[in-house]
């Protein structure tokens, strides 16, 4: 970060903490691993744990769930949202852009000064806490 910047997301006009502050990333991997643990057991319950079902079911929670409400089963445990930088509702084809950089794994595993990696760069959105 820079002297300009105190905290992640201070550019943004995001606080520095509570509500509406960036999600830390112990939360965002555990809410992964939340929501990668539920499309496996979808996966073995239907398809014998094939790994394609699992990126399928995986990815169509996370496109599907983030378009319409803006949280993954896993991001609603932890208290997080995905929001649009404007504070509106992601909406499908910005959660349908996010979901398919977050599948090709390099693009989420890079991230700017504000915390936020390719994917929701690439959407112009942000994962904030919810509570």
């Amino acid at each position: 970060m820079s002297n300009a910047q105190q905290w992640a997301g201070q550019r943004l006009g995001l606080p520095e903490h509570g509500e509406g502050s960036l999600a830390k990333v112990g939360r965002r991997i555990l809410a992964l691993a939340i929501d990668w643990a539920l499309a496996m057991i979808v996966s073995q319950a239907f398809a014998k744990a094939d790994s394609t079902v699992t990126l399928i079911v995986f990815g169509l929670e996370q496109w599907l769930l983030i378009a319409t409400v803006g949280y993954s089963i896993g991001h609603r445990l932890l208290g997080m949202q995905v929001r649009r930088l404007d504070g509106n509702y992601v909406g499908f084809w910005r959660s349908l852009i996010r979901i398919s950089l977050i599948l090709l794994v390099i693009p989420a595993t890079i991230w700017d000064a504000d915390n936020r990696g390719l994917h929701d760069k690439a959407a112009n959105t942000v994962l904030v806490r919810s509570r």
